[in-house]
């Protein structure tokens, strides 16, 4: 059996460390796995761009699969991923939705939300999340608006987005990251932020949380200002940074990526998705 899922990315607009609680916006940046089970033993990973985790993928596969199966087959994992890792952009919960997903096909099929699931325990297992990231993954699952609470594993709220904005992304040459612990002392300034996504305001929230955020972990704190001065409707430090997220419509765009391009670091422009993953099974 072999099967292929695509599954996109996602930038943040509530950061969920500080409350438990998140919202997220999904992107066109994408994440296509394709799970095969052949005579042998054990997982092979073999991937195209980005560095995903090989214990993550291993621990996708284990969860989201039947023991009998994942314990008698060798599973292939074929993984191509326009996402940069290790800079907030929701890679991991891209990279674990899709392989839950693949898995899921060849297992007969699962819904939506063990195939979430999956992807967030072996988030955990793995250790390249706390939390599992259960915000993070249904942006990338679902695409469009989602609000969060991690804790509980649910979703309160869930919108397409409709307008001619589009994101601006600027990735900074380094990787250093703030003391992410330290985003707890500004529980209520998130706890705010979070508020306004759930009364679907959306910009207000990505804003307030990307001054926050940037305040504590040092990720540019001179760029938000500036990318509001020349048209973002919000702008925000994306997950735990080091990247910074900005959206703006599509006059303001160019005001706005350009000066992104000033900085030390690139650029990526993405459009903002609405689009759910999608897996198929895959006909030799």
């Amino acid at each position: 059996m072999k099967a292929r899922a695509v599954v996109h990315g996602a930038v943040s607009l509530v950061n969920a460390v500080a409350t438990g609680r998140g919202a997220t916006l999904g992107t066109d940046m994408r994440v296509s796995v394709t799970v095969e089970d052949v005579p042998g033993r054990g997982v092979v990973l073999r991937h195209r761009g980005g560095t995903p985790s090989s214990r993550l993928v291993a621990a996708t596969v284990k969860k989201a699969l039947p023991a009998r199966l994942a314990a008698r087959r060798r599973i292939i994992v074929s993984l191509e991923s326009k996402i940069p890792t290790g800079f907030g952009l929701k890679s991991s919960s891209a990279i674990s939705s899709a392989v839950a997903l693949a898995c899921s096909r060849i297992a007969g099929g699962a819904g939506d939300r063990a195939v979430l699931l999956a992807g967030v325990e072996a988030s955990i297992e793995a250790r390249v999340s706390i939390t599992g990231a259960y915000d993070d993954a249904c942006a990338c699952y679902y695409g469009g608006f989602n609000v969060t609470d991690n804790r509980r594993r649910r979703r309160v709220l869930h919108e397409a987005y409709s307008g001619d904005a589009s994101v601006a992304i600027f990735v900074p040459r380094s990787r250093k990251r703030g003391n992410t612990a330290r985003l707890r002392s500004l529980r209520g300034v998130f706890g705010t932020a979070w508020q306004m996504a759930r009364e679907r305001r959306y910009w207000d929230a990505m804003t307030v949380n990307g001054l926050a955020a940037a305040a504590v972990l040092g990720s540019e704190p001179g760029l938000l200002p500036g990318l509001m001065e020349r048209g973002a409707l919000a702008a925000s430090v994306s997950g735990n940074g080091p990247a910074v997220a900005a959206v703006a419509g599509k006059k303001d765009m160019p005001a706005v990526s350009g000066f992104m391009a000033e900085h030390n670091g690139r650029v990526i422009r993405a459009a903002i998705s609405n689009e759910k993953a999608e897996a198929h099974v895959v006909q030799d």
